[in-house]
């Protein structure tokens, strides 16, 4: 067996066991799609680690492409442009005095409104510029009565200690756990799954954060604005990660416990453990070790526990690894440094006290020994900033505007419209589908009908086709009895709902096709969706949904679509990218114009598939939801379009759209989309709305 065949079977078995652990015994009715899904994470982590560096063999290699990769990253943080260096405005609240250190608490604001509550620490006695720290902190939160005193006073022997040995030290707090409490978990506990859409992730503000920092920083008269490190735990290591790649002012950095490999976030489930902080929208499919390079040459140690669960120590290995090789590209192994200590995931002296080393050396050419113990000097009330929480703050919606969205103005004009339909589909091929699964082949003559089954009045057959190296899908096609021509060939796109409908009826009709759950019900029960008599009925459910339908616990499905994103898709983009590889399959078999319908969940994957299909289609869209935060959820697409925009862009691609609507609202959403329509022309069977009774 080979090394990757061996790899991949050790991924699928990991990912086995996490998928049905925490939850109730396994549906048998699952079980196919928990392995496929298995394999399939499997393969694609695969694909994402071996691509990450592996075009750099030469220090020119990745010098020629570390800006490119600078501005990816800048990008997948939702940092691209720059936001505007807006006025700090710091104001120091309060001071205190322990044992020779001075802590001062302060805010500033990153943007207008987003408030950044900070502890910043300094000897008492000091004679010039000194080397400054700027610490970020992990989930370690400090409540009491429901009030946040955030997680800058859980951390702050940290501060203290750098205070105490020459340096100043500025702690910020995170917005998920500050003393203005916003919010890190949008996707991991909220079902906030447009962030995806936005290519917003709360790591974007914590790294805008860090940014402004550095700002603060170097406008304090007591910072050597030439000598500023960056170090933290858990989430502050992974927060280090992003300034130290993004700013070159960081001249020293010790990331605590905040990174491993895409195999343990995906594979071995560490994904599970994290909140989405620990991420970037993963657009251009990296692997860590990507990340960690962007630090080279500048002094940089990986620091970890033995046992961590949430950052094992095997990934953390094969980060260092691979991060050192662009160090030895830059004759620079001296700068970068591996520091495991034994424990679990916690905040062990051994770590602090190597950290503390290293900055030393880097910072202040010296070597000492460590004789003073980090140990907190203030109480959590001594720390805190606010008396009263501003009234003009935006850290508690700061994920509804942190990243531009495309504006909302529909095309008049013919020309803009082609405009619009370039520029867009551009980027969903660059962005939104950049990382589609690859497909193995076009051999249409391996998806022909392979077996078909008959009951008194129909004949079911099934195509497989195949959309990725992993997944053989497939499609059921119903042709009436005793009609001697097709008069067309309908088909639905389906979706869960569609799929719980069709069930019980199909499972009845053709008994020994293994396909359909076998339920106890009449032949009267279930139904088939409206088609007109003597039309091929075709059903194409995308991976997911039917016979491959995965694990449907709440929280195993968060997490699932999860994985999709840190692979640099999403659940959504991967299904149409099914429903297009169907549809073309059909497309080539039938070799007739299609009439595809989508309902709900199903009508907004159609939407989409619809531009990369046949022109000569003709497309239903059944209760479509009126705006992208409803779904799909396609990485960065808010950034660049609307639905409204998306609706007008398919009905240019395809032969004629129509919009059936369920309710006022979208009568009202599609209305301004039906007068584009009539001002460029088109008639009624190119495009229209049908609105609800």
């Amino acid at each position: 067996m080979s090394l990757l065949k061996f790899h991949l079977l050790g991924s699928f078995v990991a990912f086995s066991l996490i998928i049905c652990t925490t939850c109730d015994a396994q549906d048998s009715a699952t079980s196919t799609g928990d392995e496929l899904l298995a394999k399939y994470f499997a393969a694609q982590t695969a694909i994402v680690t071996n691509d990450s560096l592996a075009d750099v063999k030469t220090l020119e290699d990745w010098t020629r492409q570390r800006e490119e990769r600078h501005a990816q990253l800048q990008e997948m943080l939702g940092l691209k442009p720059w936001p505007e260096r807006s006025p700090l405005k710091p104001v120091v609240t309060g001071t205190h005095t322990r044992e020779g250190v001075i802590v001062e608490n302060l805010h500033f604001q990153a943007m207008p409104g987003l408030y950044v509550t900070a502890n910043f620490y300094r000897p008492e006695k000091q004679e010039g510029p000194l080397p400054a720290i700027l610490y970020v902190c992990g989930h370690g939160g400090v409540k009491k009565d429901g009030v946040s005193y955030g997680n800058k006073t859980h951390y702050q022997h940290h501060g203290a200690w750098f205070a105490k040995n020459g340096f100043v030290c500025l702690m910020i707090d995170t917005i998920q756990l500050g003393e203005i409490e916003g919010i890190h978990h949008g996707t991991y506990k909220y079902g906030m799954w447009w962030w995806l859409n936005r290519g917003y992730t709360s790591a974007g503000v914590e790294a805008w954060n860090c940014i402004r920092s550095l700002d603060y920083l170097q406008s304090r008269p007591e910072v050597d604005g030439e000598k500023i490190g960056v170090t933290g735990r858990s989430g502050g290591g992974a927060y280090s990660w992003w300034v130290a790649a993004l700013d070159d002012r960081i001249k020293a950095a010790v990331p605590v416990a905040g990174i491993t490999n895409m195999h343990n976030h995906v594979v071995d489930g560490c994904v599970e453990g994290h909140c989405d902080c620990m991420y970037m929208v993963n657009t251009f499919a990296w692997d860590f070790p990507m990340l960690a390079s962007l630090v080279a040459p500048r002094p940089l140690l990986i620091s970890n526990t033995d046992k961590d669960r949430i950052f094992p120590l095997d990934g953390v290995v094969d980060v260092y690894a691979k991060t050192r090789r662009i160090y030895e590209l830059h004759n620079a192994l001296g700068n970068i440094g591996l520091n495991i200590a034994e424990g679990p995931h916690k905040d062990t002296q051994e770590l602090r006290v190597n950290a503390f080393h290293w900055m030393n050396r880097f910072l202040k050419n010296e070597n000492p020994l460590i004789d003073v113990t980090a140990t907190p000097l203030f109480t959590p009330e001594e720390l805190k900033v606010f008396d009263e929480l501003p009234k003009d703050e935006r850290v508690t919606s700061i994920q509804e505007s942190f990243v531009p969205m495309a504006s909302d103005t529909l095309p008049q004009t013919q020309k803009e419209l082609d405009a619009l339909r370039t520029t867009a589909m551009l980027k969903l091929m660059y962005r939104s589908f950049l990382n589609s699964p690859k497909v193995p082949g076009s051999d249409v003559t391996s998806s022909k009908p392979s077996q078909s089954w008959e009951s008194d009045d129909a004949t079911l057959s099934v195509i497989e086709y195949h959309p990725d190296a992993v997944y053989s899908l497939p499609m059921f096609i119903l042709n009436q009895k005793n009609v001697s021509k097709s008069k067309g060939v309908r088909v639905f796109v389906c979706d869960a709902e569609l799929w719980s409908e069709i069930n019980p009826r199909l499972a009845t009709q053709f008994p020994d096709c293994p396909y359909f759950s076998k339920v106890q019900t009449s032949k009267t029960e279930g139904k088939l969706p409206h088609h007109r008599p003597g039309e091929t009925l075709v059903i194409l459910p995308p991976r997911g949904v039917g016979p491959t339908a995965w694990n449907t616990n709440e929280k195993k499905q968060t997490q699932i679509k999860r994985r999709f994103a840190l692979l640099g898709q999403t659940q959504d983009s991967v299904q149409i990218h099914d429903i297009v590889q169907g549809i073309n399959t059909l497309e080539e078999i039938k070799e007739v114009p299609l009439h595809i319908q989508g309902r709900g969940q199903a009508a907004d994957w159609l939407l989409f598939a619809s531009m990369f299909i046949s022109k000569d289609s003709k497309i239903d869209l059944v209760n479509l939801s009126d705006d992208l935060r409803d779904g799909p959820y396609l990485l960065q697409v808010s950034q660049f379009l609307t639905k409204p925009q998306a609706l007008l862009i398919a009905a240019s691609q395809v032969k004629s759209l129509t919009v059936k609507c369920e309710s006022p609202e979208q009568d009202a959403a599609w209305k301004s989309v039906e007068k584009v329509a009539q001002q460029l022309g088109w008639k009624i069977d190119k495009f229209n709305v049908q609105p609800s009774q």
